[in-house]
């Protein structure tokens, strides 16, 4: 079934359940606004997940017509225009849906990488630390590497080593977690711990440049000519045009 489809559906069987009981018209009620708005904002966040962001916007804005200060459709077209490369835009719906619930840790960290990607690191921070306080939420490790990313971008390398170290111990999972406390480690001479980062790392995702350079350097360290070798192979093949191929190069 199409959302389109759904949608349908359910406004029929509204106007169903008012022929069958003799009810007014479920529009006219609070209870049917409410459900008609949240039909419209699933419909809508439906269409983002598809790709579709003109669609999105047609069953967004009726539901704002029905609620304008309803929290999800304001997050919805948060990243809808976040996706459209429309940042102002984006950035007052993101804030009219933490005005409306302040402490919801989805929309917290959804702004929260918003920011980052407009280079707003401080303001990032603040948000990822204000989603991070809900000990319940399922995505919580996400939050904690994203203020490991956050901090690195601060130069607080210390404080982003435990931020990755916390998002570790909830979910051992996470290649960017990974690869990035490989890094840190391999910075502050730690090679065994490093080694066994970059392991973990390179067993749940696809190598990188970065991830091709730092292996090839930890299997210098530990000997491993053959695998340095090929790793450098790799980089050169991949990433001829990267500055960590030029690193490499540099430092054979």
């Amino acid at each position: 079934m199409t959302l389109r489809a759904a949608l349908l559906l359910f406004f029929t069987s509204l106007l169903v359940g008012c022929v069958s009981t003799g009810n007014v018209d479920p529009m006219k009620t609070g209870k049917g606004r409410d459900q008609a708005r949240d039909a419209y904002v699933q419909l809508g966040i439906g269409y983002l997940q598809q790709g579709s962001t003109e669609q999105a916007k047609v069953p967004l804005k009726k539901a704002l017509q029905l609620d304008p200060s309803n929290a999800d459709a304001h997050a919805a077209l948060a990243l809808l225009f976040q996706i459209e490369m429309e940042p102002e835009l984006a950035d007052e719906h993101f804030r009219k849906a933490i005005s409306e619930r302040s402490n919801d840790p989805r929309f917290l960290n959804n702004y929260g990488s918003f920011l980052f990607e407009q280079g707003r690191y401080k303001e990032a921070f603040e948000r990822y630390q204000q989603a991070a306080q809900d000990n319940l939420y399922p995505e919580r490790s996400r939050v904690f590497e994203n203020l490991g990313m956050t901090a690195l971008k601060l130069n607080k390398s210390d404080e982003a080593k435990k931020y990755f170290e916390r998002s570790l111990r909830l979910n051992k999972r996470q290649p960017r977690a990974l690869l990035e406390m490989a890094e840190l480690s391999f910075e502050g001479k730690a090679y065994v711990p490093a080694r066994d980062y970059y392991e973990s790392f390179s067993a749940l995702s696809e190598q990188n440049s970065r991830s091709l350079l730092l292996g090839s350097r930890l299997a210098n360290i530990f000997e491993d000519r053959d695998k340095a070798a090929s790793l450098g192979l790799q980089l050169k093949r991949l990433y001829p045009g990267t500055p960590e191929y030029q690193q490499y190069l540099s430092e054979q």
